[in-house]
């Protein structure tokens, strides 16, 4: 069942590109950085190779150990934007073996795969979108002004001049459409309101993770049903474009590009993979459902085919990265079947004073940036002093320090914390404000010398 790929896909960047495009985002982490890019680069290295090898060549899954907020997920996930890839971010602990109430592992592939449909109607609907626009145009033209039928039967009517009095008519109707002088106006427009059974539930299984497409098994079976509506030529415009984008979509080429993108670009994030990893020397407890979800995992990360809604897909050239802190279990814990899935295994470094000053600061979406921008919408311009943004960046390590490690997001409560005041009353306020060592500690010392107050605010 080998789909055909196009040769430009995943986007052709190489590993020192990827590299300097994920340094735009996060700080550190060069060694995952590297190792994602090879990753990626060898999924491209694949599509060029010779077709009798290619399906041979397995993907270098790879697992990110390293505490919470280090930028394992934000690697993760700005990746799959680099290179235009279905991504999925899942956490294992939500799985459980079969047998038990829960999330079966096969709807990973499910839910990957109408991501990628997803995806990829978006982009056909962005290119076919001005053409869809002047269809609804049209449409609505139609409405405002039907189209001319000739008068019959009555004496001394000449039918040129009827058409040509209809067209003038017409494009004067146009004129003040393009110029949005009739947006307010009212129109009567047929929607669609295609109706599916309710029946999502088959007995205690669910339909859709039959791999079975209510949608497409009823659609010709059940008649389309339309309804009058009354809206404004602007609310008409947006369901006519939106009908129009759907008519003119090939949803046979879109699905068939979905599973191809999905089987040769597909990036699964398997986040706390630590949580099912437990001591194999254990026989009884919870270990043993943690090692059933890691044996339920094994062949889809391994290489198998899954039934989805939209066809069978094969998950053999899928890129699995997993991540975990890895506190108390480790690694090795894991089954060895998995193990060997996971071939390579890059360690994440904990942030400091300096990474935190730099994140702050150097990303281009830096948490100060964010906020200046957010307070430059009610006219407040936000400054920061170099040892204000030094102070700021101590203090969240010393709180990872004393409270618990959560990375950068202590960030995000820090800043918080600190601009709640100016947040609540920037809109009576229009002024420069100077965010200055003496501010951050008038701010935050009292909290952060009193542990126990901390744990509750930052």
């Amino acid at each position: 069942m080998n789909r055909k790929i196009k040769k430009d896909a995943p986007r052709e960047l190489t590993p020192k590109e990827i590299v300097k495009e994920l340094d735009r985002y996060i700080i550190g982490q060069q060694a995952a950085k590297k190792s994602v890019s090879i990753a990626i680069r060898n999924r491209w290295r694949r599509l060029h190779t010779a077709e009798s090898l290619r399906e041979e060549i397995m993907p270098n899954n790879i697992i990110m150990i390293g505490p919470t907020g280090v930028g394992k997920t934000e690697i993760a996930r700005r990746l799959a934007k680099l290179v235009d890839a279905p991504f999925l971010k899942v956490e294992a602990s939500k799985f459980t073996e079969v047998g038990y109430v829960g999330r079966d592992v096969e709807s990973i592939v499910r839910d990957l795969t109408e991501f990628a449909v997803n995806m990829l109607k978006g982009e056909k609907a962005a290119e076919v979108e001005d053409k869809a626009e002047q269809l609804a145009q049209e449409r609505i033209l139609d409405i405002l002004v039907p189209p001319f039928k000739r008068k019959t039967g009555i004496e001394g009517n000449d039918p040129a001049q009827e058409i040509q009095e209809g067209e003038a008519t017409r494009e004067k109707f146009r004129e003040k459409l393009t110029r949005g002088e009739l947006e307010d106006r009212s129109i009567e427009i047929d929607v669609s309101s295609a109706q599916v059974p309710a029946m999502q539930v088959f007995g205690p299984l669910n339909i859709e993770e039959m791999g079975v497409n209510l949608q497409e098994m009823f659609g010709n079976i059940m008649p389309k049903r339309t309804k009058k509506r009354r809206v404004t030529v602007a609310e008409a415009r947006q369901f006519l474009i939106q009908e129009e984008v759907q008519k003119l979509i090939d949803t046979e080429s879109v699905v068939k590009e979905a599973l191809a993108r999905v089987e040769n670009s597909g990036i699964v994030f398997l986040d706390e993979i630590d949580k099912i990893a437990g001591d194999r020397g254990h026989t009884s407890g919870p270990d043993v459902s943690r090692e059933g979800v890691q044996r339920d995992l094994l062949p889809i990360v391994e290489g198998t085919t899954v039934l989805t809604k939209y066809g069978m897909v094969k998950t053999d050239h899928i890129l699995f990265m997993a991540s975990g802190a890895f506190h108390v279990s480790k690694p090795s814990d894991l089954i060895p079947e998995l193990q060997g899935r996971f071939p390579i295994r890059v360690e994440l470094d904990s942030l400091n004073e300096d990474d935190f000053v730099k994140i702050l600061t150097f990303p281009q979406n830096a948490l100060i940036k964010q906020y200046s921008a957010l307070l430059e919408t009610e006219g407040v311009t936000l400054e920061f002093t170099e040892e204000g943004i030094r102070e700021i960046a101590r203090t969240a390590a010393q709180v990872n320090e004393q409270v618990e490690n959560i990375g950068a997001r202590r960030l995000h409560t820090i800043m918080t914390t600190l601009l709640e005041e100016i947040l609540f009353e920037a809109p009576d306020v229009a002024k420069t404000i100077r965010v200055t060592k003496e501010m951050v500690d008038e701010k935050l010392s009292g909290i952060v010398k009193n542990k126990d107050l901390s744990r509750y605010i930052l």
